[in-house]
């Protein structure tokens, strides 16, 4: 049993385990003692990075988006398998759900009861029109093809390397050996990883810190309890036990979890469009937003507002290509490994297709729903939220439902669902991270899951400690991005250098 353990301890680069952890436990330290200069500070950084050259998201994003395109519809590209298998490892259901609720935390539900709302009071949706078509439009548009595309760019580039490669290290800076050598082994390829680790750390930290307050105050409608700051870390290490116990069983145990978490999900999404009375204005809203999303991508992809007449593309917009360019870091390298047996074109149009299926239609049931009980029958939503009280006007959306505690005991479920889908992979991938070499059929040692299952759950204690608003939440979120997008840029560079070598071999 020595033997054992010592065998897996020696393989664990600790260097890239404890430093995150280290950062991690400091920014803890420094947000519970210093509260208010922390988010002074931060919220100051966020100008730098999301208004002065928040030109820099647009065009990764825009640039993802082409580059996938590109890969798929290329003979060249297109047409080569991730690995030696004569068909995919998973069923394309299976496949899907995992792409689909291991990519997508329960922020998904806070943002689809709300985030059209949060639009109510922005100057440049009024300036285009009206909130019934611009509102549910922007939310499809946030969620969309650009915010889906740096994961399908990095997922290709990742099963290549794994899959096709062959290479024993599931790290950022493995797949940059092609660009630099040898050099990835020392200085460059630690501070690398630690960069990467660290913003997935954010990421995670920004979901929980978000979503998690909504799950509190549904439950706590329902029990009659009081929704605290205690009950909220509650809740998270409840959570953390959950998807600490599911990641132990490594990818069959995701895997049977993703199918349970998608039927939740289908659940409530027939909770919302066939008990709540708004089926009809449901679909049309839906499919007029669609529309108006596909006549107007260009021009809102590319929308800046150089005069700052608002700052809707600032604080929407630029934080939502940094929200997903910060989740890069992860959920690629999970869907890179569970891709095996696939085609190019088949895993970006997969992931594109299940993502965007999925996405889009938590936003047209869910949001149009509380859009209608807003502009047919007058419920102040928008008020509420414009007063700060995001959570309180979900409960109100809640409240219009048939039997709302049915309603919000099922969302609770699915959220907690969701949740530990998510971390699950993002804890399989992140344990990956901390090993010097490990095999594409491999999987982390079960103590070093575990071990980054707490990780994940220490900086959001920290973030609803020091009370944070949504817009200092999504200046952290902006901050991390930054340094991602390089790290993207180098790795699809890395992998074209690498799949042009190999092809001329």
């Amino acid at each position: 049993m020595t033997d054992m353990k010592n065998s897996w301890t020696k393989r664990i680069d600790w260097v890239t385990t404890t430093v995150p952890f280290m950062i991690v436990l400091c920014l803890m330290a420094v947000f519970m003692k210093f509260p208010e200069q922390s988010k002074t500070t931060v919220e100051s950084w966020r100008t730098f990075f999301g208004d002065t050259i928040g030109l820099y998201y647009s065009i990764i994003g825009i640039g993802c988006v082409l580059t996938a395109l590109y890969w798929a519809f290329s003979k060249k590209f297109g047409t080569v398998v991730l690995g030696d298998e004569h068909k995919p490892i998973y069923s394309n259901f299976k496949w899907g759900t995992m792409i689909f609720t291991s990519t997508m935390a329960a922020d998904i539900l806070f943002y689809s009861l709300c985030e059209w709302a949060l639009y109510g009071g922005e100057k440049h949706v009024a300036s285009l029109g009206d909130l019934q078509t611009w509102g549910p439009t922007f939310t499809l548009f946030h969620w969309g093809p650009i915010a889906w595309a740096s994961y399908v760019v990095l997922a290709v580039c990742f099963a290549y390397m794994i899959h096709v490669r062959k290479r024993e290290r599931q790290r950022f800076s493995e797949a940059m050996r092609p660009l630099f050598g040898n050099k990835v082994d020392g200085v460059l390829g630690y501070v690398v990883d630690i960069t990467a680790v660290f913003a997935i750390v954010c990421a995670t930290a920004t979901t929980f810190s978000l979503a998690t307050p909504l799950l509190t105050r549904a439950l706590s409608v329902v029990i009659g309890i009081p929704a605290t700051t205690t009950m909220v870390i509650i809740m998270l290490l409840l959570i953390c036990t959950v998807y600490t116990i599911t990641v132990l069983f490594g990818l069959t145990g995701i895997s049977k979890l993703a199918s349970i978490c998608s039927y939740l999900f289908f659940a409530l999404l027939f909770y919302f469009l066939f008990l709540g009375g708004e089926t009809r204005y449901i679909i049309e809203t839906g499919f007029t937003s669609l529309g108006n999303l596909v006549q107007n991508f260009v021009g809102m992809s590319t929308y800046i507002d150089p005069l700052r007449k608002d700052t809707f593309a600032q604080d929407w917009t630029i934080y939502y290509w940094a929200y997903w360019l910060v989740w890069s870091i992860a959920t690629p390298f999970f869907i890179a490994i569970i891709s095996k047996g696939r085609t190019i074109k088949n895993v970006v149009l997969g992931t594109f297709g299940y993502g965007l299926a999925g996405t889009f239609m938590s936003f047209i049931i869910i949001g149009n729903y509380g859009l209608a009980q807003q502009m047919k029958h007058g419920v102040d939503i928008i008020g509420e939220v414009q007063n700060g009280d995001m959570y309180n006007a979900i409960m109100m959306i809640f409240n219009t439902l048939p039997m709302p505690a049915v309603a919000l005991i099922l969302l609770v479920i699915t959220m907690i669902a969701f949740y530990s889908t998510t971390l699950d992979g993002i804890t399989y991938v992140a344990s990956a991270y901390s090993y010097k070499n490990l095999k594409p059929d491999e999987e982390p040692n079960k103590y070093i899951r575990a071990l980054w299952s707490v990780l994940f759950i220490i900086f959001p204690i920290a973030l609803l400690f020091a009370e944070n608003t949504l817009y200092s939440l999504q200046s952290v979120t902006i901050i991390a991005a930054f340094p991602v997008g390089i790290l993207l840029v180098l790795v699809v560079w890395s992998f074209i250098k690498d799949f042009n070598s190999n092809c001329v071999n």
